[in-house]
């Protein structure tokens, strides 16, 4: 190999190497709980209050709503419904059932696919089509989950120009978890007044967090932290 080839080599990979090291650190960024690029992702709440947001991803389910309703409505609790606009197109009725109940709903995006690496209609269109089916349902809504936790800038900017403010989460499903007690004693492990804490029970396939559901609001009142909804942590905040 000639000393010019091997200088070539050696440039290409380093180059290599300092394009991997940036896609990893702007994939991290694009995950980050509590860090935006641009705006203000909220994971946890400042307050002196003993509360805590309980908020479920996904759906709606006929499924999972009647099973998340019943258990709140026993314990007087009330929660926020992050909700896919193509189920909700699907089930209109169980966002107005939500809401009749008090319970509060934001948006989740339509498709539920990674908010990242996509051009600024693609979000527009996103946030939008849901806010118009939330909207019908009845709902006025301000808060926006991303799925998967995924954004950079083309999405916070979307959410700026129509006034939503990003929900993230402190607390969330316990990874490895194998039975409803040991996932409820991981979020009450966690839990803390100001906490966002992100469940998902919408579908057969989330069965242990489904069966923890009752186990995480009894420790939680065992506690005395008293669950409400996103909107009322932040009328709550320090």
């Amino acid at each position: 190999m000639t000393r010019r080839r091997a200088k070539f080599v050696t440039a290409l990979g380093a180059a290599l190497a300092l394009l991997a090291g940036a896609s990893l650190a702007i994939f991290q960024l694009s995950r980050a709980r509590c860090f935006a690029l641009v705006g203000e992702a909220i994971c946890h709440v400042d307050t002196g209050d003993p509360v805590v947001a309980l908020t479920f991803d996904d759906g709606p389910t006929p499924e999972g709503v009647a099973l998340t309703t019943a258990a709140l409505r026993a314990q007087g609790d009330h929660a926020t419904f992050f909700l896919i606009g193509g189920a909700v197109e699907q089930n209109a009725p169980l966002v107005r059932q939500l809401l009749a109940q008090g319970h509060e709903v934001g948006n989740h995006s339509y498709s539920h696919e990674r908010m990242i690496f996509h051009l600024s209609a693609w979000y527009e269109a996103e946030v939008m089509r849901t806010d118009a089916l939330l909207r019908a349902a009845g709902a006025s809504p301000t808060l926006f989950r991303p799925p998967y936790g995924k954004k950079l800038i083309g999405l916070p900017n979307a959410l700026a120009r129509h006034n939503y403010r990003m929900i993230m989460w402190d607390v969330e499903d316990p990874p490895g978890a194998t039975n409803a007690r040991a996932y409820a004693d991981e979020i009450l492990r966690q839990a803390r007044p100001g906490s966002i804490i992100l469940m998902h029970v919408m579908y057969r396939s989330n069965r242990v967090a489904r069966e923890a559901l009752p186990l995480v609001l009894q420790g939680l009142h065992a506690r005395g932290l008293r669950v409400v909804t996103v909107g009322e942590l932040l009328r709550r905040r320090g």
